[in-house]
């Protein structure tokens, strides 16, 4: 805003001295009293702007409550269950928009496709996909849930999950030693033993499959929907180790285009705004990976004038990024001038030590991959380094001589740490991971083998297909004549399963 001051052009200093006074980083001195030990930032939970309630108002770990449902069912743990109404809101805002996951669920309703299936799944517990288990739960399916993330659980869903009857084992700012006991306490049910998995990562995958390997044989199915976890099932497969047929949700279609693409390219800003307030136009900006993630991110940072620089090792993504307008940089060359660094990989410790010792004062680093591998984290749990929480997931790493590294979530997942997503992004993935669980449920003996499988393109299109009347969308019909001179089925198929769209 033009206050109508004209500032001269460069401060003007009496001397040396004051000029290297008022470039110094800021000191030790006068630090805020938010600044804790290195094992209490790692382990204190904070509620995020997604979230009703503040986690931090009660510090009893929910495995130490006792806590009951109106049906008097206590097979669930939970930070609050008095907060199911409000989760019970959230998610009749994010149904409404979820239209196609909702017409799935009324169209098949009456079959019951999922009756008998024992589903335990993994994912992040939030509004939209507390719509996803009340739909698996209405096509006939039993279900068990924990959350992938231990920062992203909203804790009214989950008490609104509890509440419905759903067994969920979830909260905001868990420890690793609580997210670990939440998916055990999923699994090692007395009397009900799991069919199908859901996974987001692929954590609960390896925990039945090292942990309990005579459940994991009897397992018909595993639909996983990240790149992370899609990696552990074709290591696993390559190995020989895979005794049950799996799902590659994360590249289908309709996650990898919709999901990974659109949905980053307005989340990333979101939760960046949420957590620093940051102003994009001019900052320089480099982002680790152009796959439809880092694809989606760099849209988004460019048109709010961010200058942004990419980071690849495929030289078709490098190639695509050069297209689009943006130079491709080895880390190490640019690090010392980047005001933010972006990792989205799947890969691990692609922002070392090294890296972060030679950022500028104020940088902001954060994640948007799945896992939190990408930043090399615990590298910054040393003795000479001093911690501050500022705000929620938000941490002040301090160098000796006072420079300031800005960690939000502690590497973990941006979006769904600090922020929200697109319900209708999400609708998207939700519906192909339903199906997704029907096709393999259902499939007869002998259709799917112990590999890793593509969702079928057909299904691809039917997920697409439903999510059109939100735009009043009309497709073109194909003529007799057209299709034949295509060699197409009027109905689809319409791509090739190699095609790239």
């Amino acid at each position: 805003m033009n206050h109508g001051y004209d500032f001269p052009r460069q401060i003007q200093f009496a001397n040396q001295e004051e000029k290297q006074e008022f470039s110094k980083f800021p000191t030790k001195t006068g630090r805020r009293s938010l600044s804790r030990s290195i094992s209490q930032s790692s382990t204190d939970s904070y509620s995020s702007a997604a979230s009703y309630t503040d986690s931090s108002d009660d510090e009893t770990s929910p495995r130490e409550k006792s806590q009951l449902n109106s049906k008097g069912s206590s097979d669930f743990c939970v930070k609050n269950i008095k907060q199911a109404e409000f989760g019970r809101r959230e998610i009749e805002i994010a149904e409404q928009d979820m239209s196609a996951l909702i017409s799935l669920r009324k169209r098949a309703q009456g079959e019951k496709p999922l009756a008998g299936a024992k589903v335990v799944g993994c994912t992040h517990i939030t509004a939209q996909t507390a719509v996803l288990i009340e739909t698996l739960v209405a096509l006939g399916a039993q279900c068990r849930w924990t959350a992938c993330n231990i920062y992203s659980t909203q804790n009214e869903v989950a008490a609104a999950l509890a509440e419905s009857g759903v067994s969920v084992f979830a909260w905001k700012g868990e420890s690793e030693d609580d997210f670990w006991w939440c998916i055990d306490r999923c699994v090692n049910m007395e009397g009900w033993q799991a069919n199908m998995i859901l996974d987001d990562g692929g954590d609960l995958t390896h925990w039945v499959y090292k942990k309990y390997p005579s459940v994991f044989k009897k397992i018909r199915g595993i639909v996983e929907e990240s790149v992370t976890g899609v990696h552990r099932l074709y290591q696993l497969s390559k190995a020989g180790k895979l005794c049950v047929p799996a799902m590659n949700v994360n590249d289908s279609v309709t996650k990898q285009k919709f999901d990974n693409l659109y949905c980053c390219r307005e989340s990333i800003l979101d939760g960046l705004k949420r957590t620093t307030d940051v102003m994009f136009g001019g900052k320089q900006v480099v982002v680790c990976g152009y796959g439809e993630v880092g694809k989606g991110c760099c849209s988004a940072l460019k048109a709010l004038g961010a200058i942004v620089c990419v980071t690849e090792i495929d030289p078709i993504c490098a190639l695509q990024a050069c297209m689009d307008g943006f130079r491709v940089v080895k880390l190490n060359e640019v690090v010392r001038q980047m005001d933010m660094v972006i990792t989205c990989t799947g890969n691990k410790n692609v922002v070392t030590r090294e890296h972060l010792d030679r950022m500028k004062n104020g940088c902001i680093v954060c994640n948007m991959g799945h896992s939190n591998t990408e930043i090399d984290v615990a590298s910054l749990r040393t003795p000479e380094l001093t911690w501050e929480r500022v705000r929620s997931q938000v941490d002040h790493v301090i160098w000796p001589d006072g420079k300031r590294v800005i960690l939000l979530a502690e590497g973990r997942l941006l979006n769904l740490s600090c922020s929200t997503v697109p319900s209708f992004v999400l609708s998207i993935t939700a519906t192909t991971q339903a199906l997704a669980l029907i096709e393999l449920y259902n499939a007869p003996e002998g259709r799917y083998k112990q590999d890793v499988y593509l969702l079928p393109k057909k299904m691809d299109e039917y997920v697409a297909s439903l999510h059109l009347p939100n735009f009043d969308a009309h497709l073109t019909e194909l003529s007799d004549e057209q299709a034949k001179y295509m060699g197409l089925n009027k109905n689809g198929p319409f791509k090739p399963n190699y095609y790239r769209y």
